[in-house]
């Protein structure tokens, strides 16, 4: 059932009001409510409010436009093979300076694919190397949104140059993590035109259309980070933790679930867990970031590196797990992590089959 509503946010005290504009009545009288700020209030961002989800569509009127809207830039930063495995490092610079990641995926260009999308360099004598490297291994490729995303993404990189970038910029992702001019961390839309047309070659309108994910379905096991770590800035950390452990990551996807896949996702837990509609809630109350994690045994030393679902358990008998490290409450513990082995196949499905088909 879809209704439409205007949503009313007061910055002054953080409280919102809904107005039911079919029936011309006030739906929700002005109320605070913590977990939504200002930054949540872009076109294209979900929110959750009171188990209600609302997709935010347009903006109220031309002053909240101008207010919100005016600097808003959406842009595409891609992190090539070299970098992949230091992704949550990357992620980490993202975060820093203030973008929000609204969409990843994690793929694997075929040379034609690459070569599509970089023939804007096709008279170049660096091309084919450049195409070559790029298809050479998984890539992630991520929609980024904030102030003047295009300059702050391409400012973030550094010169394309990595040994310049050292000299000129030592703080930027290529002077911290690139080789060359090729093996270079990512590369960066240069303007709002580029922008658009990148992000509509890995993110495109029509729903199949993009370059596939890369899952494997094998030796698998699924990890969701949950919403309110992505919210709070913790995806990178998380990576990082995932990957100094010793984990691959074979792939990655941004989802945003909408309550009927929540529940048909967690349905083994209904009757069971006590926390299941708060795990509900929380899945749907935001973008997640769902990977499949490949290897030997993966399900059982998977769930173990998580740690048990209650953080303060974590924190008092396996302190170095990624719940006690990052977790909240039984229900906000950081990540979701398959319980049992024969399931990871099947949860791995859902997300990167059914859901991303």
């Amino acid at each position: 059932l879809l209704r439409r509503y205007q949503l009313f946010y007061y910055p002054r005290d953080g409280a919102l009001e809904m107005f039911d504009v079919k029936n011309q009545r006030i739906f929700l009288k002005r109320t605070k409510h913590e977990d939504i700020q200002l930054e949540d209030l872009f076109v294209g961002n979900r929110v959750n409010l009171f188990s209600r989800q609302l997709n935010l569509i347009d903006y109220g009127d031309q002053y909240t436009a101008n207010k919100l809207g005016t600097k808003k830039e959406r842009t595409l930063a891609l992190i090539k093979p070299d970098v992949v495995t230091k992704m949550g490092d990357v992620l980490e610079l993202i975060y820093a300076a203030n973008l929000i990641v609204t969409k990843a995926k994690m793929t694997k260009l075929t040379w034609s694919q690459a070569a599509d999308f970089y023939a804007e360099h096709q008279s170049k004598p660096f091309f084919n190397n450049l195409v070559q490297f790029v298809s050479s291994g998984p890539v992630v490729a991520m929609e980024l949104m904030g102030d003047e995303a295009v300059s702050i993404w391409r400012k973030l990189l550094g010169p394309a140059e990595s040994s310049l970038a050292r000299k000129e910029a030592p703080q930027s992702a290529r002077a911290q993590f690139g080789t060359d001019g090729i093996k270079n961390v990512g590369h960066g839309s240069d303007s709002l035109a580029a922008a658009a047309r990148e992000l509509e070659f890995f993110f495109p309108s029509t729903i199949g259309h993009g370059p596939s994910n890369t899952a494997i379905f094998t030796d698998c096991t699924c990890c969701i980070i949950k919403p309110h770590a992505v919210s709070e800035g913790l995806t990178g950390k998380i990576l990082n933790s995932i990957c100094a452990a010793g984990f691959e990551i074979s792939a990655l996807h941004m989802f945003n679930v909408d309550r009927a896949n929540a529940e048909e996702f967690f349905e083994v837990y209904k009757g069971v867990v006590k926390e299941y509609s708060g795990m509900i809630t929380e899945l749907c109350s935001g973008p997640c970031m769902v990977l499949e994690i490949h290897g030997t045994n993966a399900p059982q030393s998977f769930r173990e590196f998580c740690g048990p679902p209650d953080p303060e358990i974590s924190r008092r008998l396996r302190p170095n797990t990624l719940r006690a490290l990052y977790g909240k409450d039984k229900v906000k513990n950081a990540v979701h992590c398959t319980d049992l082995p024969e399931d990871g196949v099947l949860e791995v499905q859902y997300f990167f089959k059914i859901l991303d088909g």
